[in-house]
């Protein structure tokens, strides 16, 4: 029971068991080190392996980014070669990698396209040229020729239409427009259609009504390509040359009625005037019915006598003798001599009131105008003389239009008949009992001699009548002058 007391012992330990635990004890100085220094070597290992390991990440980053970009580069080069051919530059190219592999076959591939691409692209611009100056050259020609020129396809639509074609026909084509031939001018589709079928040129004519209610004759020809895709189609106005055809034959026709009819007439006449001083005084019973007689035989002669000068005059036609005046004075001036001549009828004239001075002959134009107006002034009478009407006109209107001008006779008469009425302006048509037929071939003829047109129509300002139209150049084409 002593609880604060220790008990110390000692005894001798032999020198080499005390060594024996200096030993052991250092030795488990050293493994408590060893313990402490493994914890420290274990960090220090699993820092290499990490170091080790992302160094090993890096450098294969940077092997593969390397390899990529080896790769990726001439792609993203090829991609914006395409986007630049694609935009229209076919100048671009690609350096060729000095490595030869695939890149470098598509490189060269590339680039081969692009060159021929560049020369199937320059090669097709001086074809589109060419192909543009031809065309031009074309349209500049067809532009001058007084002919009408269509091209139709195969379907018969056309695909040219040069500015003739369309003057004389009436239309207006416009490119890039589905436009029907049979449209424009019925009257060519069958010939067109046959030409394409057969394989052969096709010549025919027509005859067309114009919007001005005359006759317009037209010669066609219809030449199919030689594939069979379409035809052209050439036709002329030949107007003038049928009526000048014509003109020609009455002319002579009347020549040789002029000639036969005059050579017995003069006996005829003095026959007739031997007779009444020889035999008047003779006549005793029936005297009145013999004075008669003569009478009539002289009047007769004298009225075949002026029938037979108008067919002179219309035979031998003179050429017009061209010079400047006014327009505006020669139509008072006629309309003045048609007042003094039927002053029951009102001829008045319509004009401006500044001169119109055209090229012309002064002398025939004012014949042919007073032709007209003294026709009109007939009709106009004979249709007062029935009841049809209480108040006889006859108006000229004039005007100009562009490089041409109009004279328009209107009166308020019966009007021309519907039906053949543009045969009226040829030789020996007429509607009168007792008329040649010839005033108004005569006037068709001074008109056309001086570049003019004239047709006929229908009094639009009155219940009834007849109008004449006359369309004169201002300045005649010279070479066109008889």
């Amino acid at each position: 029971a002593y609880p604060d007391a220790y008990l110390y012992v000692s005894r001798p330990i032999p020198p080499v068991l005390s060594q024996r635990l200096a030993l052991i004890d250092a030795d488990n100085r050293r493994f408590r080190e060893a313990e402490l220094r493994r914890n420290s070597l274990a960090v220090v290992l699993t820092l290499s392996y990490v170091e080790a390991a992302l160094l090993m990440l890096l450098g294969t980053a940077w092997l593969g980014m390397t390899a990529a970009s080896r790769i990726a580069a001439p792609i993203g080069a090829l991609a914006g070669a395409a986007r630049a051919v694609r935009d229209g530059d076919l100048s671009v190219r690609i350096l060729t990698p000095s490595t030869r592999d695939e890149i470098a076959d598509l490189a060269d591939a590339f680039n081969e396209m692009t060159d021929r691409l560049s020369r199937q692209t320059a090669a097709l611009d001086r074809g589109r040229i060419d192909a543009e100056a031809r065309s031009a050259f074309i349209e500049a020609v067809l532009s001058g020729v007084e002919a009408g020129v269509i091209r139709v396809d195969k379907s018969l639509k056309l695909t040219i239409a040069n500015a003739s074609a369309q003057t004389l026909l009436d239309f207006i084509y416009r490119p890039g427009t589905v436009t029907e031939l049979a449209q424009v001018v019925p009257e060519f589709a069958p010939a067109a259609r046959r030409s394409i079928e057969t394989g052969q040129s096709v010549d025919t004519s027509f005859k067309r009504a114009t919007t001005e209610g005359g006759t317009m004759h037209l010669q066609v020809r219809v030449a199919p390509e030689y594939d069979g895709s379409g035809a052209v189609i050439t036709f002329h106005d030949t107007t003038r040359l049928v009526l000048g055809q014509r003109q020609a034959a009455w002319r002579d026709v009347a020549r040789r009625i002029a000639h036969e009819i005059r050579n017995p007439l003069t006996p005829i006449q003095l026959s007739a005037e031997r007779l009444r001083r020889r035999f008047a005084s003779q006549i005793t019973t029936d005297r009145e019915t013999f004075e008669k007689c003569t009478d009539t035989i002289t009047r007769q002669v004298a009225d075949i006598g002026r029938m037979v000068e108008e067919f002179s005059g219309f035979a031998r036609m003179p050429k017009p003798t061209f010079g400047e005046f006014n327009l505006v004075d020669m139509a008072q001036s006629v309309a003045f001599a048609q007042r003094m001549a039927t002053p029951a009828i009102a001829v008045s004239v319509d004009a401006p009131e500044h001169p119109i001075v055209i090229r012309g002959d002064e002398r025939m134009l004012a014949q042919a105008l007073t032709n007209i107006v003294k026709n009109a002034s007939e009709a106009v009478e004979r249709h007062l003389e029935s009841g049809a009407t209480k108040f006889g006109s006859v108006m000229l209107d004039i005007f100009e239009d562009g490089d041409e001008v109009q004279v328009t006779v209107r009166d308020n008469g019966p009007g021309f008949p519907v039906q053949d009425r543009e045969r009226l302006l040829e030789p020996y048509v007429t509607t009168r009992k007792n008329g040649v037929g010839l005033g108004l071939a005569i006037v068709t003829r001074i008109v056309e001699d001086h570049g003019g047109r004239i047709w006929l129509g229908d009094n639009d300002t009155a219940p009834s009548g007849a109008r004449v139209d006359i369309r004169l150049p201002v300045q005649p084409n010279l070479s066109e002058e008889p």
